[in-house]
């Protein structure tokens, strides 16, 4: 596995220092910037590739939430002094929290986390191109979203549909669960998901093909649920299935 490519960021200079000594002595990470302030991280992100961000929160002009914000695509661990933080660091999707002062033990475990879905979206990226027939099966079987503060496993075959909310989706089941709520964009899963098995029908929903049993009036049904099928996505919902009636 390749080394995470990582930035440390925080105003006071003790901090900083800690926090590069601890990236050093891991060995899975690889430093590539060390930032005093949000703006030299920015400007970091946007020169080199960065997989992962440990920042201080509270830090003048911007601090790490509203920073956390801007790293599109950057796993971000928050370190601070000041545990009311915590909520609001899970709200943003942090991949961990380490109050201050933490020792290495604390730091380690949260790389490891960042480094377990790290190589997830390694073997994601790294999966043959997906089936052009529809006879090949998809090799994805599973996907792991965070929901709750917890990691959680989800069966691409108990899917039903996915829903898109404004800061979040929902993923619509089979088995009885209530649907997982994760802080993920609807476009962001659909890039996951095979599309030989899930199609979009509407700016806010994807759904499974294989769990289509009715369609009535430019709506799929899911039980209760009435999933509308949109001009935009018409066409290439006709195109894959061959009985639907207008």
């Amino acid at each position: 596995m390749d080394k995470m490519k990582c930035i440390a960021v925080d105003d006071e200079p003790l901090a900083l220092n800690l926090l590069v000594d601890y990236i050093g002595r891991t060995p899975f990470l690889e430093l590539t910037a060390k930032c005093s302030s949000a703006i030299e991280a920015l400007n970091a992100v946007r020169t080199n590739r960065v997989d992962l961000a440990f920042m201080d929160i509270q830090m003048p002009q911007i601090n790490g939430l509203e920073l956390s914000k801007m790293l599109d695509g950057t796993m971000v661990i928050f370190t601070t002094a000041f545990d009311k933080y915590a909520i609001e660091g899970f709200r943003v999707n942090a991949v961990d929290y380490l109050l201050k002062p933490f020792s290495y033990a604390e730091f380690l475990t949260a790389a490891n986390k960042a480094c377990k879905w790290f190589e997830l979206n390694a073997k994601a990226n790294e999966a043959p191109a997906r089936p052009t027939n529809s006879a090949q099966q998809p090799t994805l079987k599973s996907i792991v979203v965070k929901s709750d503060y917890r990691q959680k496993v989800v069966d691409l075959d108990a899917i039903t549909f996915v829903e898109g909310q404004r800061d979040y989706i929902l993923i619509h089941t089979d088995n009885g669960e209530a649907p997982v709520q994760t802080l993920m964009s609807l476009k962001s899963i659909e890039d996951i998901l095979p599309d030989s098995n899930f199609v979009r029908v509407h700016r806010s929903f994807i759904v499974n093909v294989n769990k289509i049993k009715f369609i009535e009036r430019n709506r799929i049904v899911f039980g209760k649920n009435y999933i509308p099928i949109s001009d935009q996505y018409k066409d290439a919902f006709e195109k894959k299935f061959k009985y639907f009636t207008k």
